[in-house]
């Protein structure tokens, strides 16, 4: 990965959460020691996340807070303007990566325009780092041919032990940028999985552990999300779990293309 660029591979994603419940969400993990926080213009939780990282008491210097830009707010007019609503809705004065979530619908907004944007963005101290997320290999072309693959941090993608993403992952990793996992359990459903169970069990750990470590292992960042503090402590311990070269192939023949996100008007022509 490109070093200025670099992220941590664990975080605490916020996805469908909101209210007091991301409020206790993202207090107990940070309570339990997660320091990357994920969240979204779209998620409407960003006021919520601020104020339960206001109340936790973690220095602001400790953490790594991602948000997103959300379609609407792409024009080169409107998108520092909305990272700093965001802002003052997270009660900082920057985050450490701001991503541009979806495609432009219809490609509305050209990739050039919104990576300039938000690479001045960047220039302002807005925002530490920049990245993309749900773009396919074009996209992504687009985006280096606009500011240079060593300005973009990492491309979000969903990625599981399901979709594997590999064509994406090693293109990416060619251009020095790194791939973020969204959805590494695949909504639950890789935890009923035989091959994650045995080697769970063989080495006394949880699946979702196995699935997340996997996903480390391969040097992706993950941010998995829940609203039980017992869960939040348990995929903690993923960070310690080291799979061997046989389960990780193992774990590489499960995939079958299987994508469970894939919106209409918002998601590319994927790999």
């Amino acid at each position: 990965m490109n070093t200025n660029n670099s992220i941590p591979l664990f975080g605490l994603g916020t996805f469908r959460l909101t209210g007091q419940t991301v409020i206790d969400s993202v207090k107990n993990g940070l309570s339990l020691g997660f320091r990357l926080i994920d969240t979204a213009q779209i998620y409407g939780n960003e006021a919520e996340v601020g104020q339960a990282i206001a109340e936790s008491g973690v220095a602001r210097e400790d953490l790594f807070i991602t948000t997103k830009i959300w379609t609407d707010n792409y024009p080169k007019a409107k998108l520092g303007e909305s990272l700093k609503d965001s802002l003052a809705k997270l009660r900082t004065d920057h985050v450490d990566l701001t991503l541009i979530h979806w495609p432009s619908p219809a490609n509305a907004v050209p990739v050039a325009e919104f990576m300039r944007a938000l690479a001045e963005a960047k220039a302002q101290g807005l925002t530490k780092r920049i990245g993309v997320s749900n773009f396919n290999i074009d996209l992504m072309r687009q985006a280096i041919d606009a500011v240079g693959a060593q300005a973009i941090a990492t491309n979000q993608v969903e990625l599981h032990p399901y979709l594997q993403n590999r064509k994406l992952a090693d293109f990416a990793r060619r251009q020095g940028i790194g791939i973020s996992s969204y959805m590494t359990l695949a909504y639950g459903k890789v935890l009923g999985d035989p091959v994650l169970q045995r080697i769970a069990l063989a080495r006394g750990a949880t699946t979702a552990q196995v699935a997340l470590a996997w996903a480390m292992q391969l040097g992706h960042a993950v941010i998995p999300s829940s609203t039980k503090a017992a869960n939040l402590e348990s995929n903690l311990k993923a960070r310690a779990l080291h799979l061997s070269n046989e389960e990780m192939a193992q774990i590489a023949a499960l995939d079958r293309g299987e994508r469970l996100v894939s919106p209409d008007g918002l998601a590319p022509l994927w790999d």
